[in-house]
């Protein structure tokens, strides 16, 4: 299917928005599994927009900026997963492997913006001395500007402009290479739930864990509601107890007070 010209501005304008979002990290309303459900709501398919999201969501989980470094970005690989399927007739997973390379090429771009905007360090050095805030304000826009619109162009060109030459590449693929676009995309998502897991997994969440995979494995449904409904419920316990046993231990007086007590 294609993108028309209306579907690639209005990307254009949501990638401009969720990559803003993305520089200031703000509402984190640039993860994948939202940038995805937008975009799939946008081509007319929101049900596609939503499983991509969910497999990008887990490749990008454990995918997290920390000081000067920079993961792939997860936006273009939100947008791209979806375009890609969209326009191709791929499934989600081989389209994955397809989005990477935009993922990479953004993730370069804003290694060279966080180095190339050090021009604006002396002006804002300048104006924090003479305590112009405008001034400083308009470097913050001006760079986040830049950003945004970075996205905008990137976005419309790859989902629009490209889209016959994606197409034409995609459907020149010999089956052993889409094949392995495919395995990799398939691949993908269970590595970035392993790098989150290795980070923020403890002990006592371990028979959470074995009980949402024999949940989502080996009790067959009709769709996954059911699972994230009992999901919600075992949340809600823990966190239900967790008050409870914080409340027993602020009314139980501590060894002072009971040494005090008894005039010790």
């Amino acid at each position: 299917m294609n993108i028309t010209l209306t579907q690639g501005i209005l990307l254009s304008i949501m990638a401009f928005i969720v990559g803003v979002d993305f520089w200031l990290e703000a509402f984190f309303i640039f993860r994948p599994i939202i940038v995805s459900t937008l975009t799939g709501a946008i081509l007319g398919d929101l049900k596609l927009g939503i499983i991509a999201g969910g497999l990008t969501e887990l490749i990008f989980a454990g995918l997290t900026p920390a000081g000067g470094t920079q993961p792939p970005n997860p936006v273009l690989a939100g947008v791209m997963t979806v375009v890609l399927a969209h326009t191709t007739g791929s499934s989600p997973e081989k389209a994955i492997g397809l989005a990477l390379p935009f993922s990479f090429l953004m993730q370069y771009i804003i290694l060279f913006y966080y180095s190339s905007f050090t021009v604006f360090a002396s002006s804002t050095d300048k104006y924090a001395e003479e305590l112009n805030d405008k001034g400083i304000i308009n470097n913050a826009v001006v760079a986040t500007l830049i950003v945004g619109i970075s996205y905008s162009i990137i976005v419309f060109l790859s989902a629009y402009a490209a889209q016959d030459a994606m197409k034409s590449l995609v459907t020149s693929m010999p089956e052993w290479l889409s094949h392995a676009f495919q395995v990799a995309g398939g691949i993908l998502p269970a590595i970035g739930f392993g790098l989150l897991l290795k980070t923020m997994l403890k002990a006592k969440y371990v028979p959470y864990l074995i009980l949402g995979f024999i949940l989502s494995n080996f009790i067959q449904y009709s769709n996954l509601l059911p699972i994230a409904g009992i999901g919600v419920v075992i949340g809600l316990i823990s966190y239900f107890n967790d008050v409870e046993l914080e409340n027993k231990l602020k009314t139980v007086p501590s060894s002072s007070e009971q040494g005090d007590e008894d005039g010790i």
